[in-house]
């Protein structure tokens, strides 16, 4: 076992969490909201510990620089960290930062857009903290692209390396942070400076 595999993500599993209907994650993540919970296709529950305050700040500036981008040319809805996502494999997720068009989240009722939606972000990234496994998030990224992701940076800080994800075609390695990720032609005119990341 190296560094890469070990998670502080505790895994809660058992068959009163398969029984959990929707509606009672979601009341369950609003009656607990200290804790950052997901859930994953076979319904264990996932609590990620917080992250210090150099991950939040680096997580931050991936939402900030999509925000800014989205801003200007206003084609969907950025998310951070805090919104939950409920995808076609039946698991909750909550990247990063997301992005979704406006025809997609277009089509939920005003009370889906209140829960935990059921829609699979077009866009997703994932910044690496030190609690963070990197195989574990390898997989998260792999599983986001089987429910419909169409573009996924994994961003890791401490070994400045960002590996951009699309269907199917090979992870591509990115090993320096002096310049950018381009998120063409899903984001047009994005381009992720990975500069302030180190």
């Amino acid at each position: 076992m190296t560094l890469a595999d070990i998670n502080y993500a505790v895994v809660l599993r058992g068959p009163l969490l398969t029984r959990f209907t929707d509606e009672e994650f979601f009341q369950l993540c609003q009656q607990n909201p200290d804790l950052r919970l997901e859930r994953s296709n076979n319904h264990e529950l996932i609590a990620m510990p917080p992250a210090g305050a150099e991950s939040s700040r680096k997580s931050g500036e991936v939402y900030a620089q999509l925000w800014l981008w989205n801003r200007q040319h206003q084609l969907g809805y950025v998310f951070d960290s805090s919104a939950g996502f409920t995808l076609p494999d039946g698991s909750v997720r909550s990247p990063d930062a997301s992005w979704v068009p406006k025809a997609a989240y277009n089509t939920l009722s005003e009370e889906q857009k209140q829960r935990f939606p059921p829609l699979c972000p077009a866009f997703v990234a994932e910044v690496r903290s030190p609690s963070d496994g990197l195989t574990a998030l390898r997989r998260k990224m792999e599983a986001y692209l089987e429910n419909g992701v169409q573009l996924g940076f994994l961003i890791d800080p401490s070994s400045e390396t960002a590996t951009i994800y699309r269907p199917d075609q090979e992870p591509e390695e990115v090993s320096s942070f002096t310049g950018s990720l381009s998120a063409e032609p899903l984001l047009p005119g994005f381009a992720l400076d990975l500069r302030p990341l180190r």
